[in-house]
């Protein structure tokens, strides 16, 4: 299937969608499409898969089997709060341990760039392993979002700031008929108005946006085990406290930066990781703002994460919009 012509020419209409009335376009849509085949969806938990769950749901029930692949690139305790998450609805959720075998092919890797490539073929390889042992599914779904498409250079300019895993990272050679994208011209804000429509739980659609290939963006330089470990430590931490804010900041998380620095721990010389925290206010995610937190919360961030947080010397606060800088560091 190539299915890179088809995304990175996608065009959102200049009018915008109806909300009123695209569940029911796309639900049309998804039908004539597909017909009476599956559709293996690639259910990450976030907002955008989560939500094209629901759709697919609607649209085909009963031929969806939704597959969360954990990675071992996800936050602290989330795979298990997918699993729960899904348990009770009416789709066939598959989970497949992965952790292992990710980890092995980001072995060494320090490109920012070669880590979504390399994500993202591998995700598509485990889809098309599994996929077999259901059965024929000839459909892959996935909650592609327009940000997506403009970031991995599918907007005005063409320019690729990131290639997204669902998008630039995807290899040519997929096996699979087709790809089934139902959210592909919606902004963020829109996606998580038609979760609501649909009627998700609130906890789903509200979430902030996490990133298709996890940590390992958030993970500067090489992806290990344990530098994922002290980054979910002190990514716990810094969601804990913002989430605790009568109005939290739009999206919030920490990164294990590949900076070393100089400390001191019960008296003594340590040399480790630097942690940066990141917290962002915006409307569509296409540009945002960093948010002005106070310093006495800022100060408290970093005394639990050096204190709380293993092998961690340092805790620096980014101050950095987007555009220049991206949401993500990577």
């Amino acid at each position: 299937m190539s299915h890179q012509a088809k995304q990175l020419r996608y065009v959102r209409p200049e009018s915008g969608f109806d909300l009123d009335t695209y569940a029911a376009d796309q639900i049309d849509q998804i039908r004539d499409q597909v017909g009476d085949s599956k559709v293996l969806l690639a259910l990450s938990g976030g907002v955008d898969s989560s939500v094209c769950a629901a759709l697919l749901a609607e649209a085909i029930p009963g031929q969806l089997t939704c597959m969360f692949v954990d990675t071992g690139l996800m936050r602290l305790h989330e795979a298990d709060q997918v699993e729960a998450a899904f348990a009770d609805r009416n789709v066939n959720f598959v989970r497949v341990e992965a952790e292992d075998r990710f980890l092995a092919k980001l072995a060494g890797t320090t490109d920012p760039e070669a880590k979504r490539k390399i994500i993202g073929e591998e995700f598509i390889r485990v889809f098309e392993e599994e996929a077999a042992k259901l059965g024929d599914i000839p459909f892959l779904a996935q909650g592609t979002i327009y940000p997506d498409i403009i970031e991995s250079g599918g907007g005005a300019h063409g320019d690729t700031i990131k290639s997204h895993h669902n998008v630039g990272g995807l290899p040519e050679d997929v096996n699979f008929e087709a790809l089934v994208e139902p959210l592909i011209g919606l902004y963020k804000e829109e996606v998580r108005a038609l979760g609501k429509q649909l009627g998700l739980p609130e906890y789903l659609y509200t979430r902030q946006p996490f990133p298709g290939p996890g940590l390992s963006v958030r993970c500067i330089g090489e992806v290990t085990k344990p530098r994922l470990d002290t980054l979910r430590l002190a990514d716990a931490i810094v969601r804990e406290e913002l989430d605790a804010l009568t109005t939290p900041p739009k999206q919030y998380f920490a990164i294990i930066t590949n900076s070393m620095s100089t400390g001191v721990v019960d008296d003594t010389r340590v040399y480790a990781p630097v942690i940066c925290v990141r917290a962002i206010d915006t409307v569509d995610f296409v540009t945002a703002e960093y948010v002005q937190l106070p310093h006495s919360l800022l100060s408290k961030i970093s005394q639990r994460i050096t204190s709380e947080v293993p092998g961690v010397s340092r805790v620096v606060y980014d101050i950095t919009s987007k555009a220049p800088a991206t949401v993500e560091w990577e």
